[in-house]
């Protein structure tokens, strides 16, 4: 699976999100969580650049057909540093919110989002599972 194909997965889910979702990441350095969500703001057609947040927290990318907001957990300490720059405003307001590195901060996530889990197989497998609340989405990708 390459990178185009990533991408490509990120701008059909684009296509079915409605305002106010929150898409939850889990997945190793360099498995493709950026790449995917370049593909994301492709699909709600913004025209920019689209780069990873790890040292800025949150990436804002307007212009498109939502507002989309991109979070990365990966070097947070604690909840307070995410309150200091208006998650909430983010995450129950009107664009989407994505956001790596989920795990680290699970228990603030609203009750209801989407997940992708980007691991490394031999085959590329999609599956959706709906639970009560909340709809998991995996995504299984083989190394490129």
């Amino acid at each position: 699976h390459n990178e185009a194909e990533t991408e490509a997965l990120g701008a059909r889910l684009a296509s079915v999100l409605p305002a106010g979702s929150v898409v939850a990441y889990q997945g190793g350095l360099g498995m493709g969580k950026t790449a995917f969500t370049r593909g994301l703001a492709r699909g709600l057609n913004y025209k920019g650049r689209v780069t990873s947040p790890t040292f800025t927290i949150v990436n804002e990318y307007e212009g498109g057909r939502l507002p989309l907001f991109h979070f990365d957990m990966y070097r947070l300490k604690s909840p307070e540093e995410l309150y200091d720059l208006g998650y909430d405003e983010y995450v129950y307001g009107k664009g989407i919110s994505l956001i790596e590195w989920s795990e680290k901060m699970e228990y603030l996530l609203p009750e209801q989002f989407v997940e992708i889990k980007i691991k490394k197989i031999q085959n590329i497998k999609i599956r959706m599972q709906k639970q009560k609340r909340q709809m998991r989405v995996k995504l299984l990708q083989k190394q490129f």
